[in-house]
């Protein structure tokens, strides 16, 4: 069963770096989701999209998913770029 394996991103109500210092290693669905005919929901029988493991390194992840014999990808995360910018630039 594919995974991959990433670095969480900070949420967009978020201002500080809290969390985003784990990675995640997370199951791919190997089933498609359908429509339940009572309630309209989404859902499947797959329970492996169910489960996140966070490591503190991606080398421990890679350890992980290497030990278990599970194929993963990594997803590295982009470079964050800072915008300096003053107060009074805002007037210009």
């Amino acid at each position: 069963m594919p995974a991959r394996i990433y670095q969480r991103s900070k949420n967009a109500m978020q201002s500080g770096k809290a969390g985003t210092d784990t990675w995640m290693l997370e199951f791919a669905p190997s089933e498609a989701r359908k429509a339940d005919p009572l309630m309209g929901w989404a859902g499947s029988g797959d329970t492996q999209t169910q489960v996140k493991l966070s490591f503190p390194t991606l080398d421990a992840a890679k350890a992980y998913a290497d030990k278990n014999g599970i194929e993963c990808t990594v997803f590295n995360t982009p470079p964050k770029t800072l915008k300096i910018q003053a107060y009074a630039d805002n007037f210009r």
